[in-house]
Order: structure tokens, then sequence, then C-alpha cells
């Protein structure tokens, strides 16, 4: 119960004020007339204004409440390296009993566990959750038991009462960290790209470590071994061997004594993109679609086009002298036999043999084939006559041959069942509606893949592989068509954008692939396969175990699946030949980026009020109460400050002086005043 007076005036305090002036005006003025009853009149005018500040008597009943006092116990995956759990429970289980045999305090445990992703330790907003479940005005203390390595310091709220923290782990502790400080997203294929690494020892390390092994393993195959210095960066040159995600893994054994080997890798993903796609097209005898490649070719950035026209072919006499002509003579010998391998694509645009590329150079182009060259054919009535490209060495690796019929009729191209799991043609809209073409040239014998159809179901594109390179047949001239928008045109610019792209091999129009696509633990398996059904698929995770897991179909040609990996690092994907690897998570996540004790990064939180930072395996530290303002740690102790917070039950005011009395009061030193000077 608690006793006060309060004043609840019956005027602005203002108005007090100045009848408080008047009055001693008034006493001044009778002091200096030296009347006899000035003492009377001061006080009356006391009780007068005394009354009009209304003074009250007010009694609380109130009940105190307990201090609080949080405990925040950091479970994070830092915290499970060595003896730290038993170091965390053994002071968690000792804080709490010492806390509840104190009188009136109560304790809020807290648990820290492994933020989402890669977010760290995020203390301070596991602190800030809990002010905001508790009265600040009770709160005492906060008591964190961790090894210091926070990853949100910055976010630390206003506290109402020191913060200390009880350190895990040991003065002898050390780690070696391999870390990736520079590493590009994207790589030119075939050329060098720097990548920076650097292995640093933390901690108590061994003395005279001066190198450490380091494994570099390329899309999952056989790791080669190097050796770097400790302590340095060092720029190491890697050449991505084929385009599409690169999975690089760099790792460095596990050093006897160390904390933990989950710092001691690092997953580096790549995406290999090709600098420039050179591209040779020949084109032979004009027709209305002859810059129809050409055009195509030259809007996309990435293309370096050589294009070969055959303006005066040997058999035009028109008696103009050869050093009159404006014509600059083509090195078709340096393209055809010593250049041509530096080519990605050939594309032989309704050529017809004349004489000026001999059969050697042919047979080059079909060499380059089957070393993994690309050659297309874009075939007109040239194709289905005696002068065709098809009557010469390039026979032996063109997918089908000519009945030498060519078809003058309209007919509408359509996409054929394996056309529909193919990814040139898969996903092309609107085919019912396409505009029909006009001429067809005839083929027989196809291999490889018919994926469009043509004239009575005649094959009309015809993709196939000759060794380690690819061939596309497209028996017709007349695909400008669609781009003139004749009968409503159709997918031309997509369709020609596809076929050039797979016959280069770009990642993704490959008609064979296996990948995944990931986000956090989880990874999308994806299966394009050209066979009308798949088998399982092989994960192998980190460890070595497997598990097989079977893909669903989710459209023509593609199944799919969701795998989540039971921890971070490389997976390998197979299924019917096809293999891959993916990483999963960060190889080193940012729990394991520091892993060495240290009070160092929450100083500047528990400075503020003079809280204290302790290691465990110096002994637990007493706790004591202190006021506020005080230091808050020393020797062996850490500070508690008691809040004294009470709760109001009841609150009863009386006045101190009722108006009968305050009436009473003045009238008698009024009157007393006025007899006594009347007396004078």
């Amino acid at each position: 119960m608690t006793q006060t007076i309060l004043f609840d005036p019956l005027v602005p305090w203002a108005v007090i004020a100045v009848l408080a002036a008047i009055s001693g005006a008034a006493l001044g003025l009778a002091v200096w007339k030296r009347l006899t009853g000035a003492a009377l009149r001061l006080l009356a005018a006391l009780t007068a204004l005394a009354a009009l500040t209304g003074p009250v008597y007010q009694v609380e009943d109130r009940a105190p409440l307990n201090d609080i006092v949080l405990l925040v116990t950091d479970h994070t995956a830092s915290q499970q390296l060595s003896d730290r759990p038993d170091q965390t429970a053994r002071a968690a289980e000792e804080i709490a009993s010492r806390i509840s045999d104190r009188p009136g305090t109560d304790l809020r445990q807290i648990t820290l566990p492994d933020s989402d992703g890669d977010g760290g330790t995020r203390l301070m907003e596991a602190i800030t959750n809990a002010l905001a479940e508790e009265p600040r005005g009770q709160i005492a203390g906060i008591i964190a038991i961790s090894d210091g390595q926070v990853h949100d310091s910055d976010a630390a709220p206003v506290l109402p009462a020191p913060m200390h923290v009880l350190l895990t782990g040991r003065d002898s502790d050390w780690d070696r960290r391999l870390t990736v400080t520079n590493a590009p997203s994207f790589a030119i294929i075939g050329e060098p790209v720097t990548l920076t690494l650097r292995i640093e020892d933390q901690g108590a390390a061994p003395a005279g470590a001066r190198e450490a092994p380091l494994l570099i393993s390329v899309g999952g195959e056989a790791p080669q071994r190097f050796s770097l210095p400790i302590g340095r960066n060092i720029d190491l040159p890697v050449t991505l061997p084929h385009g599409g995600r690169n999975v690089i893994q760099f790792t460095v054994p596990a050093a006897q004594g160390e904390l933990t080997d989950r710092n001691n890798s690092a997953l580096i993903q790549i995406n290999g993109v090709r600098d420039r796609l050179r591209v040779l097209l020949v084109s032979g005898e004009p027709h209305p679609g002859g810059r129809t490649w050409r055009n195509l070719l030259k809007s996309d950035s990435s293309v370096d086009l050589v294009h070969f026209t055959i303006l005066r072919p040997p058999e035009k006499q028109d008696g103009v002298p050869v050093d009159e002509l404006s014509l600059i003579a083509f090195p078709t010998r340096e393209l055809f036999l010593e250049k041509v391998d530096d080519f990605d694509l050939i594309i032989f645009d309704r050529y017809k043999r004349r004489g000026i590329l001999p059969a050697i150079y042919l047979d080059n182009v079909a060499r380059y084939v089957e070393d993994g060259g690309a050659v297309l054919v874009a075939a007109g009535p040239d194709f289905a006559s005696a002068d065709s490209i098809f009557r010469s060495p390039l026979a032996s690796v063109l997918p089908a041959s000519p009945s030498a019929r060519v078809l003058e009729e309209a007919y509408r191209p359509a996409i054929t069942d394996i056309g529909s799991r193919h990814p040139v043609t898969a996903d092309l809209k609107g085919a019912a509606t396409w505009g029909r073409w006009l001429r067809q040239i005839e083929v027989e014998d196809p291999s490889g893949h018919v994926v469009m159809e043509g004239s009575d179901q005649r094959p009309l594109l015809v993709l196939d592989r000759v060794g380690a390179g690819r061939v596309a047949l497209l028996a017709s001239d007349h695909a400008w068509l669609w781009s003139r928008g004749y009968e409503g045109g159709g997918p031309q610019l997509e369709l020609l954008r596809r076929l050039a792209h797979w016959m280069m091999k770009e990642p993704e129009l490959e008609e064979e692939a296996l990948w995944a696509e990931t986000r956090g633990q989880t990874m999308h398996i994806l299966r394009r396969s050209l066979s009308e059904d798949i088998g399982t698929v092989t994960v192998t995770n980190p460890d070595g175990s497997t598990v097989d897991l079977s893909l669903s179909g989710s459209g023509p040609g593609l199944w799919d699946g969701y795998y989540d990996g039971p921890e971070p690092g490389l997976y390998r994907l197979s299924e019917g030949g096809r293999d891959t690897v993916v990483g999963l998570g960060p190889a080193a996540p940012r729990e394991f980026e520091q892993t060495i004790a240290t009070a160092a990064v929450l100083a500047p939180v528990i400075k503020p009020l003079k809280g204290g930072a302790f290691r465990l395996e110096e002994g637990l530290p007493t706790l004591r109460n202190i006021r506020a303002g005080r230091p808050a740690a020393g020797r062996n102790w850490i500070g508690l400050t008691p809040r004294n917070a009470y709760e109001t039950l009841a609150v009863t005011q009386s006045p101190l002086m009722p108006a009968w009395l305050t009436l009473l009061l003045a009238v008698f030193f009024i009157t007393a005043a006025w007899l006594r000077e009347g007396r004078r």
C-alpha cells in the first residue's frame, strides 16, 4: 500500500499564480503600512490559494510483479560442433536452476533453431520477438548461450536491461576453411575463366602448416589433386567443357583436429555460353526466300555469319571481261579446306553442283560433320535434279535421298508424332491454322527422325546424327511463305531458329536430356526423351546412398518429379544412360563460414548497458542484483537489474481540505485581521 499527496487544481495554475501575485502585492502594502493584521491576512491568502490547488490524499493498493529474465539458447548448426551441445545443455540447466531459486524472478527460455534458407544465426530477431511478448518494464536481464557467431547483430533492438553472452567452444578450437571469393555466373566455352580461391585456418591452428591439398572435380568427374598455400588468394583458371550448366566442386580434405569439414568444400555452378556462333551460309540459285536464312542469322547478335552466294556460275557467258567485274573472288579453298572446322554450322540453301566447289571440298564437309560439325540443307527443285548436292560426297551424311520428283501442290505442314516430342518442333502453336506451302521435294529412305511431314504425309523435315555431328534436311524452299503471312503464315522464325540452334548443340534443345532445377533443398528433376516411356531416375546423395525416383509425364516427351535432398552437396542423377550432376544448397552454409566462438560480433550490443561475455569452459558466472546504470558484469559474475514493477489493484482519494474547513479558516483569519486592525 502506498500513500501520496496529489494536487487537482480547481482553476488553471496560471490563475492561481496571478492570485498569488496579487496576494503578495497586498501583503507587501500591508507590511509597508505597518498594519498589525498583515500576518493574519497572509494566512487567509494562503488558505484560499491552498484550497484552489485541490490537494488530494491518495492511497494505492499495489501488487509487486516478478522480474523476467530471458534465456536464449542457440541450437543452430554451428552449435552442434564438438562438445558444444553438452556445454549448452549444462549451462541452460544451471542458469534455469539459479533463477528459479531467486525470489520474485521468472525465467523465459527461448530456443534458437536454424533459420530458413541460409540466413545463419538470427539471435537479434529471436530477442526482438521475445521482447514484443513481454512487458519491457519487467525485463531484468537477457542471457544468451551461443558461440557468438551471430548474423543479424546490426538489427539489435533497444534493450531494456543488460545482455550477457555465455560462450561455448574452447580456446584450443581451430578450423580450416575454403572460400571462393570470385566466381562468375557464366563463362565462354573453351576459354579459361579465372576463379579466386582461398584456404585459411581459423582459431588455434597447428603451427607449421603452409600448404593444404585441394581436389577439383568438374561435372562429377574424377577429381584432380593440387596443393595450395594457406592464407593467400589463389587465381585458378578453369575451362568449361560444355555449354549449359557446369558444376565445379572444390574440396579440401579434412585435417585432423579441425572443428568441421562442412566449410572445406565449395560448389560452383557456371553457365557455359558460346562466345560467337560461326555460321557459313552457301546460297545457290536465287529464289523468293533467299534472304530468309540471312535475315534470321543476322538478327542474332551472337552469330557471326559468312555468306557465300554464287552470283556468276561458270556456265554464265555474257562477254564481260573478268577484270571489269566488281565481284570479289571468294576464298573457297580457305573456307572449305583450311577453316571449315571453325564453323559451328554450314547451311546449303538451294545449292546444286556447278563446278565451283570441287568434290574434295564437299568430301571435307562430310568429314567435318562426322567429327562433330553440323550441316543443314534447305532443298529446292535443284535437290531432285542431276546436279543435286546429294550426288556428291555429302550423300554419305545426308538423312534422306531425293526421288527426283518435285511436288507442285498445296499442303499444310504438320508435326509428326515424334516431332511432338522433339524440342525443335514441340510446342509450336496453332498447327491447324498454319498457312500452306506450295512445293515439296519428295525424299526417300529417311534416317534419323522425321519431325515434320508435308503432302500425303511425306517427310518434310528430317533430323539425324552422323558420327559426332548433326544433319538436317528441309525438303521444301517455301518456308518463306509463312514470313510473308500467306494464308495466315506460321511460326517460320521460331522453327528455323530452333532448327539452327539444335544443330549447333544448344543444351536446351537436346532431344535426350536429363537436368534439374533447384530451389533450396528441393530439386525439380526433368527428363526429355523421344521414347514413349522412361525408367526411374537414380539419385546418388553426397554420402553415396541412392534413391530411385519415378517421374510422371508432364507433356509430350517430357517427364518431371521432385526430390528433397537430405543435406547440401553434390547430387548425381542418372537414367537411361543419361547422367548429370546438380548442387543443392550452399556447399559451405553461412553457419559454417566462421566457426570459432567469439564475443567480438556481439560486443556492440553488450557494451551500451555494460553487460559481459564469459567462456563456459572457464566456469559459469554467478548472478547478482545491480542498480540500473551500474556495471552489469565483473569477475565471474553477471548482474540482473531488479525493476520493482508492480500492478495497481485499487486507488482511493480524499481531499485534504474539505470545503467547510477552508471556508472556516479563511473567515477566521480575515475576521481576526479586521478585529486586530480595528482595535489599533
